[in-house]
């Protein structure tokens, strides 16, 4: 009796918590076609995701262009459901920004411009791993190497930590098989980016958002479960993620970067899957929302300028660097409890900063620099900072 009594209590729990994650993984996705090519490019979208797992393999041209050919063609929607694959729920995005190829390539794909600064709402820090055989370093000039007949292939891992969702707060760290492919396709440049999730994430954990989300503040309490109320005790995770990006130049009247984003997700908790279609493009629409905003900027800040920054930042002393993020965590917990997202009693002691790595110290700082120079509110006091990167 006591075994069905803790059988049926689970099942209940199990229950209420799909009903309360209904904003978060069951959006409906009757409103959206699936992808109607008779599954010809979702299947070339999986066979460069095997080419990303598998080093030795051959790149498939055919399927490269198959891709690049669905991103360039005209669409009466911009978004479709993907047929799902490997147990992982799938859609497609499509966006364009005004930005030319080149330099579309110079903030987006830099060594020194971290990727969190062209995807605040998605990534809280990202960092290229050197530590595997068939890790490649990112150019530092993608000119150089600009195709004129054979793709460029470059390979590499990278450790991403996310944003919290928009609705739980549960945010994310996780490893990637990486692998970029520069080409040139009847004319056009392109760039295809292709990730494949290692293992399962880490423990999904409680986040706030701090504000509105494009202030790119947020909350990080490292502790496991949801910040959402009645979710606290959600053990989730991403069991696994893959995804192609296609980035290819268009338009002719002015310079444009048409992106083709296909994703697939498998995530919840206990195993089960509750990712939907809806959740991905709600994720997908995020990023790019934020990253026009910063590419079509007027304030945005030269290449040369936010490199010459990273170099300061990466010069100083370890005990400078903790003592600025230690300031910024402090900032981001204040921020969180003034707005009422969290209570002071809620808030763990500050741990010290010897076991993060100096990339992530970095990169993070290098966002608040970032919201100063494009004229949004830093956490981190303007001149105070400034004088830190120009000492």
């Amino acid at each position: 009796m006591n075994n069905n009594y803790l059988r049926g209590l689970w099942l209940l729990l199990v229950a209420l918590a799909v009903l309360l994650f209904t904003p978060f993984w069951l959006q409906s996705a009757c409103a959206l076609s699936v992808l109607d090519t008779s599954d010809t490019v979702p299947a070339a979208a999986i066979k460069l995701v095997k080419f990303c797992q598998e080093p030795k393999s051959e790149l498939d041209e055919h399927a490269v262009a198959t891709l690049v050919e669905y991103v360039l063609k005209n669409k009466p929607m911009k978004e479709a459901a993907l047929p799902k694959t490997w147990e992982a729920t799938g859609a497609y995005y499509e966006f364009d920004t005004a930005v030319n190829f080149t330099n579309f390539l110079k903030y987006s794909y830099n060594k020194q411009i971290p990727s969190a600064l062209t995807s605040p709402t998605s990534l809280r820090y990202s960092i290229w791993n050197g530590s595997s055989a068939q890790t490649q370093k990112i150019p530092v000039d993608w000119s150089t190497i600009l195709p004129a007949t054979k793709p460029v292939v470059i390979r590499g891992m990278q450790h991403d930590a996310i944003t919290p969702d928009l609705t739980t707060g549960v945010y994310y760290e996780y490893d990637l098989q990486r692998t970029f492919i520069l080409l040139s396709h009847k004319g056009k440049q392109v760039l295809i980016t292709i990730s494949k999730q290692v293992d399962k994430s880490n423990i999904g954990k409680k986040g706030v958002i701090i504000g509105k989300d494009d202030e790119w503040n947020y909350y990080y309490s490292n502790e496991p479960g949801s910040a959402k109320t009645g979710l606290g005790w959600v053990k989730s995770y991403i069991y696994d993620f893959f995804s192609v990006g296609v980035y290819v130049e268009v338009g002719t009247s002015q310079p444009m970067v048409r992106s083709g984003m296909f994703q697939w997700i498998r995530a919840g908790w206990s195993g089960i899957n509750f990712a939907q279609t809806e959740h991905i493009i709600i994720g997908m629409k995020r990023y790019a929302r934020n990253f026009r905003l910063i590419m079509e900027s007027s304030k945005l800040p030269s290449v040369e300028q936010i490199a010459s920054v990273y170099q300061r930042l990466a010069a100083l002393p370890s005990y400078d660097l903790k003592q600025k993020y230690a300031a910024l965590q402090q900032a981001q917990k204040s921020l969180a409890v003034q707005s009422g997202k969290i209570r002071e009693g809620q808030t763990k002691k500050t741990d010290a900063y010897d076991k993060i790595p100096k990339e992530q110290i970095i990169e993070e700082l290098m966002l608040e620099y970032f919201k100063i120079a494009i004229g949004k509110n830093s956490l981190i006091e303007k001149k105070q900072f400034l004088a830190l990167i120009d000492s």
